[in-house]
């Protein structure tokens, strides 16, 4: 299939969740509480709808079990990436996520490893990004007494900014921040604290997984070393942020010019969100409108694309554990 294939979301309300979505991205959400457009998904709790060509109608996952070769026979029985976009109008649950070892065996599914594109960040804003235990009796020490204040690591945001979360990071997306993620295809989530907050529409507090945090955690903390390489490719500037065994993640940005990319060989099929302005795509020949808030996936017989415009794109492709 030499033509691209736009994908319709799907939404998830939270209480942490706004409107955002809507005034920032124009999408049609179900209320003033969305916290996540599941934007390329296979995942059952959130299947995206393939909108145009042959395959219109049918969901990722649906797509992925009956025509692999869209995407190169890549190998796998589920669909291994997951694209998001989140509005925090509210800090989330400080979380863990377990690796793809733990998850298998616990709970049935891949690990979660992610990354987070910072879109926009009130003046202020912070995520919680690892924590300050250096030994696990010391984690666990302070995870029973609920002293927050001296585990939890804070660190201040903006847009543009670009954070790695492999799994055991605990981490926490805070409030008046919206990011673009990107992430393995789990929806396993450990809770390590959640602010004592009392869900509106259950009047009970949301639960805990301590002992399964505790399992997981990285200990001590450290900091992944990321080295942000920036290209010029045929008219794009080119932004690699991170380049790992589950994803590569990278910022095409054209400003008013046109550009053209081609596949590296090894490369089976790319994710790509538009962020910011619009413009065109061109893939044999044929053009394709681009707005801010769609999303598409370039099959594997995709090998050459052309953009043109004023764009910000989100590009991502698996990794070797994909």
């Amino acid at each position: 299939m030499t033509a691209p294939l736009f994908l319709k979301p799907y939404f998830q309300e939270k209480m942490w969740g706004g409107k955002r979505l809507k005034t920032e991205f124009g999408y049609e959400i179900p209320s003033d509480t969305t916290g996540e457009c599941w934007a390329i998904s296979a995942h059952p709790h959130g299947p995206a709808v393939i909108e145009n060509g042959p395959y219109q109608g049918l969901n990722l996952a649906e797509l992925w079990q009956q025509h692999r070769e869209v995407f190169g026979n890549a190998k796998g029985d589920v669909f291994p990436l997951l694209t998001k976009i989140l509005d925090a109008r509210d800090d989330l649950s400080v979380q863990v996520h377990p690796d793809d070892a733990y998850a298998l065996k616990h709970e049935g599914e891949l690990g979660k490893t992610e990354c987070w594109y910072v879109l926009a960040a009130d003046e202020g804003a912070e995520m919680i990004y690892g924590h300050y235990a250096q030994t696990k009796a010391e984690l666990k020490q302070l995870i029973e007494a609920g002293d927050w204040q001296h585990l939890l690591r804070r660190v201040p945001v903006k847009a543009g900014d670009f954070l790695y979360v492999p799994s055991g990071t605990v981490h926490a997306i805070g409030k008046g921040i919206m990011v673009l993620e990107t992430q393995q295809s789990s929806d396993t989530t450990y809770r390590l604290y959640d602010f004592d907050r009392v869900d509106k529409k259950t009047g009970q507090k949301r639960e805990l997984h301590l002992q399964q945090s505790i399992d997981v955690i990285n200990v001590p903390h450290v900091d992944p070393k990321l080295n942000r390489e920036v290209k010029q490719v045929a008219g794009i500037e080119v932004t690699t942020f991170v380049d790992t065994d589950f994803f590569k993640v990278q910022r095409w940005q054209l400003a008013g010019q046109a550009g053209s990319l081609i596949r590296n060989s090894d490369e089976p099929y790319t994710l790509v969100s538009v962020i910011a302005g619009s413009g065109k795509l061109t893939v044999a020949g044929i053009d394709y409108e681009l707005q801010k808030g769609q999303h598409f996936i370039l099959p594997n017989d995709v090998k050459e694309w052309q953009l043109e415009g004023t764009l910000t794109l989100i590009a991502s492709v698996p990794g070797k554990k994909a």
